[in-house]
């Protein structure tokens, strides 16, 4: 009974059914007397037009907002026209990323946020063959710049000449250098590196012709002019090339160590050829001659697609080298190549580099062009072998260069150059102070050991610091500088031996040391690039 109660009060009945709820009517307008209602429309975005870079600032286009409101004079009844902003070129230089090719305003790259794909030894393929080229080319100069030290005696007979006088050879091999460092990138700009290395060679095989016919002494000076000028070309073309790559310092390390076996080679031969066969000292540049054509043909046959094979290689890379292999480079006037140079010049990296090099090419030479004379007049040696010794000097670097580059990569370029110059300077004493021939001999060679590695470094550091626009002006400067210590440096080193003798090579030859560690100092220790 209670579950017949229970059931009347309570009805237990199924949910019904889940239905969607139906959309919401339509918002009835109201118009309030104190707040009259506003009709907005739907805002519309009007297209940005691009356009091309000009310097005039001037809007591009707009973004408006149109509203209504009360009536304005010159405009329909309740419109309004809000300018949020403008967008013209320079709101849209400035908001795109840079491009390898974009010009940074100053030397340090680093400020840029562009990154320029970085070739290798093996990759392009060409670039194997261009350093090949390139070495034998550093091993024809090698060969030329180290016979002097061995043929200044004969030559000194021959002409029947002094010190100062047979010393003008260096003076005229460095006004080549500075002269070249003019035009060398301006004749780049317009040739290419493969006929810009065509006529530096050229240039050399021309100034080899009054050697070889053993011309008066006033042509001998014009030809080493020639051959300096044309050096300074290929050195600039090379340094680049070498220190372009990602792996730069094993690259410049071989190009410069193939200059020093050009070194050790050259005065073996000059000597041989004065002292054992007896031939005149200017048949030793016959041989030069033929070097010098070869290098030039394996030398443009492997840079002829150089720019074509750069272009290819950025556009793989995911940089512009396609859109900037279509538009074509803008023709320079020499005024603005000499203001390039004039530019590269206030560049602290460059100017201390060139100081640098000027030092350390002024050491080098003076030592390979006058320690056989010291050796023949402090020592009292006589006899024409002394001139084996710069062999051995150059026979050093060329060791230095090739067995020492991979302990300077590991310990860093800069505190290493430090230790090597330290080492050289207390060797270049011994040669100065302790009398013995064979100990002096292998002192020279060991100051020649701890040179060599000098030069890579030295230019892979100023690569690294210099901008991409400034690298070929720039090394220009640096080489033309470095020439030209190597012509005051052994042109003071005769006219001091003149008056006070040949003992003054091993003052003058620290005192440049010094030097090379205070322009070292102030060079910038930019990081290398990895990847």
């Amino acid at each position: 009974m209670d579950a017949m109660m229970f059931h009347g009060l309570i009805a237990v009945e199924s949910a019904p059914p889940l239905e969607l709820p139906s959309a919401p009517g339509k918002a009835v307008p109201r118009t309030y007397p104190g707040a009259p209602q506003e009709v907005q429309p739907p805002i519309e975005l009007q297209p940005l037009s691009r356009t091309p870079r000009s310097n005039k600032s001037a809007s591009a286009s707009r973004i408006n907002f149109a509203t209504t409101s009360g009536a304005g004079k010159g405009s329909q009844p309740g419109t309004t026209t809000i300018t949020i902003f403008s967008s013209g070129p320079e709101l849209e230089d400035q908001s795109r990323p840079g491009t390898p090719n974009s010009r940074s305003l100053n030397d340090d790259s680093a400020n840029s946020d562009s990154v320029e794909a970085m070739q290798s030894i093996m990759e392009p393929y060409m670039n194997r063959w261009r350093l090949l080229a390139m070495c034998l080319i550093c091993f024809s100069n090698g060969m030329s710049d180290s016979a002097p030290g061995a043929l200044i005696p004969a030559m000194e007979k021959y002409y029947s000449i002094g010190y100062a006088i047979v010393s003008l050879i260096f003076v005229g091999n460095a006004l080549g250098f500075i002269a070249a460092a003019f035009f060398v990138d301006a004749i780049r700009e317009r040739l290419g590196r493969a006929k810009t290395l065509a006529v530096g060679q050229g240039l050399i095989s021309l100034g080899y012709i009054p050697m070889i016919a053993t011309a008066p002494y006033p042509a001998i000076v014009v030809g080493f002019f020639f051959i300096g000028f044309g050096m300074s070309i290929n050195l600039a073309m090379g340094n680049v090339f070498c220190g372009s790559l990602s792996n730069s310092t094993t690259a410049l390390s071989m190009m410069h160590g193939s200059y020093g076996i050009g070194g050790t080679v050259g005065p073996l031969l000059a000597t041989a050829m004065v002292t054992v066969f007896e031939v005149v000292w200017s048949r030793y540049y016959a041989l030069s001659l033929g070097l010098t054509v070869l290098g030039g043909v394996c030398g443009t046959c492997a840079f002829w697609s150089y720019e074509r094979d750069t272009q290819q290689h950025l556009g793989s890379s995911g940089g512009n080298g396609g859109q900037s292999g279509s538009a074509a480079a803008p023709k320079r006037n020499w005024r603005a190549d000499v203001t390039a140079m004039v530019s590269a010049l206030s560049n602290r990296v460059v100017l201390l580099g060139a100081l640098f090099i000027f030092a350390y090419q002024g050491a080098e030479v003076s030592i390979s062009g006058w320690v056989n004379t010291f050796l023949m007049d402090s020592r009292h040696v006589h006899d024409g072998s002394v001139g084996y010794v710069t062999a051995g000097f150059w026979g050093g670097i060329t060791l230095g260069r090739f067995l020492l580059a991979p302990p300077a990569h590991r310990i860093g370029e800069k505190l290493f150059v430090v230790i090597v110059v330290v080492g050289a300077c207390a060797f270049q004493l011994v040669v100065w102070l302790v009398p013995n021939l064979i100990g002096n001999a292998v002192a020279v060679a060991i100051v020649g050991l701890l040179l060599g590695p000098v030069y890579p470094c030295a230019a892979a550091v100023f690569m690294r610091n210099i901008s991409k626009q400034k690298q070929v002006s720039g090394m220009g400067v640096i080489s033309a500088f470095g020439s030209s210590g190597g012509a005051a440096a052994p042109f003071t080193t005769g006219l001091l031996a003149q008056a006070a003798g040949t003992f003054v090579l091993h003052p003058i030859v620290i005192g440049l040391f010094v030097v090379m560690m205070v322009c070292w100092y102030g060079l910038p220790n930019k990081p290398k690039r990895s990847e």
